[in-house]
């Protein structure tokens, strides 16, 4: 019977291995330890990761050189000969002692711890042309990795909080990095000393020039990444200065979860702490604790800071006779009187006077003077606004109009005495 035929089995994808400085096998034993154990090690950043084998993708362990002290030689136990094939990392708060297989596996991981940590490459080490070269790869490297990464004391805070997280929690630091008011990339130093019982807050200017951070001070100084401007800091204030680490860890309210008797959704209630008063009866209702008003001391009142980094633009109004007095600010302890509204500059224009229909003047000899004086006159005067001056005007006019009349009738007279006197001199007769 013919078997049926199976098709081939895909090959199984591989997981993607992390990509280390270095790594090798390497047998590690920590202080609680009683021998060594054998891990797939590798170095990436500041980090020393430990696997079951060099096939696992996930680590089982990992070694923070962050508090790096030293590396030293050590020979193994009941021997005073250094075989070459053991050495000791010295940390802050613990010393791990490591064992390889030969002497240059140990030169080369002490060359590469050396290098990340330091950001130098070692001169004092057996090392070959191409570990050295290597060791250059990694500290380019490193130093492109520390120019992106910002260190745990980099807060995105203004400059007056930055002043009151130092004052608040002493016990977390004392020097805090903050973006800078420029724009330009740059960061802000804000450290707080204590002098004689009172605080000193200082703040300083870092800028960015290139991939390179620069301290403005007196002397400038070079910086390849923010965590070396923490470590500048650090070392020139002999260690008075350190980085400030707020521990958001912990609450500070005691809460618990509680189903809702209404539509059974749980929630998360965090009860206000008892106070000294008499506790309310089980089985009434729950009182809402009443919201407390905490007045604002005076140490938190911050005088105002001179001399800052960060340009503030305050803006100002539209208004022309915007004028700025140093009284107007009202004083705490004053009740605060609404000020009166000011006038206008410039006055509104006087209203209209009402339009008065003119009156036809009648038609004959009065008209036609009439309308040849008007056209013979100037401008007409501007009216006046209110009643009695349009008033008075209708008057005067009237009065004129009248006297025009009379010139007409005085002027119609001479016309007549002169034609009869002409008619007299015509007729001899007449005058006998």
């Amino acid at each position: 019977m013919a078997l049926a035929l199976r098709p081939p089995r895909a090959p199984k994808p591989k997981s993607s291995l992390p990509s280390h400085y270095h790594e090798s096998f390497l047998e590690k034993k920590g202080p609680r330890d009683w021998d060594y154990k054998k891990f797939w090690a590798g170095l990436q950043g500041l980090t020393l990761y430990f696997y079951s084998s060099n096939r696992d993708s996930q680590h089982m362990e990992k070694l923070d050189l962050g508090m790096f002290v030293k590396l030293t030689d050590e020979a193994p136990r009941g021997s005073s000969h250094d075989r070459g094939t053991h050495f000791c990392l010295v940390l802050q708060n613990q010393e791990i002692k490591f064992k390889v297989e030969s002497l240059e596996s140990r030169e080369m991981w002490k060359g590469f711890i050396l290098t990340a940590v330091e950001l130098r490459v070692p001169s004092n080490l057996n090392l070959l042309p191409g570990h050295l070269y290597m060791m250059a790869e990694v500290l380019a490297k490193e130093e492109a990795r520390r120019a992106l990464e910002m260190p745990s004391c980099f807060l995105k805070v203004s400059r007056l909080e930055a002043q009151l997280l130092l004052e608040r929690h002493p016990e977390c630091g004392n020097l805090l990095l903050r973006p800078s008011g420029d724009g330009a990339g740059g960061v802000s130093v804000s450290t707080l000393q204590t002098l004689n019982g009172t605080p000193v807050v200082r703040h300083y200017r870092v800028k960015r020039e290139g991939p390179k951070y620069v301290i403005d001070v007196e002397e400038p100084f070079s910086c390849t990444s923010l965590d070396a401007v923490v470590n500048y800091f650090v070392s020139h204030s002999n260690k008075k200065l350190m980085p400030f680490l707020l521990n958001d860890d912990y609450e500070k309210v005691i809460g618990y979860v509680e189903a809702d008797k209404e539509n059974g959704e749980s929630v998360w209630v965090a009860p206000s702490a008892p106070g000294p008063g008499p506790a309310p009866p089980s089985g009434g209702p729950k009182q809402m604790p009443p919201s407390s008003i905490t007045p604002v001391s005076s140490q938190d009142k911050l005088p105002p800071l001179l001399n800052q980094d960060e340009n503030y633009v305050i803006p100002i109004g539209d208004d022309p006779a915007a004028n700025y007095v140093n009284g107007d600010v009202p004083s705490p302890s004053r009740p605060v009187v609404p000020k009166p509204r000011k006038l206008a500059m410039f006055q509104a224009k006087p209203p209209k006077p009402p339009i008065v229909p003119k009156s036809e003047p009648k038609k004959g000899l009065n008209s036609g003077l009439a309308r040849k004086l008007a056209v013979s006159s100037g401008p007409p005067l501007s009216p006046l606004p209110g009643l009695a001056d349009v008033t008075a005007e209708l008057k005067g006019k009237l009065q004129r109009r009248l006297a025009l009349q009379r010139a007409a009738e005085c002027a119609g007279d001479q016309r007549a005495n002169l034609q009869v006197w002409r008619i007299s001199q015509a007729d001899p007769s007449s005058q006998n």
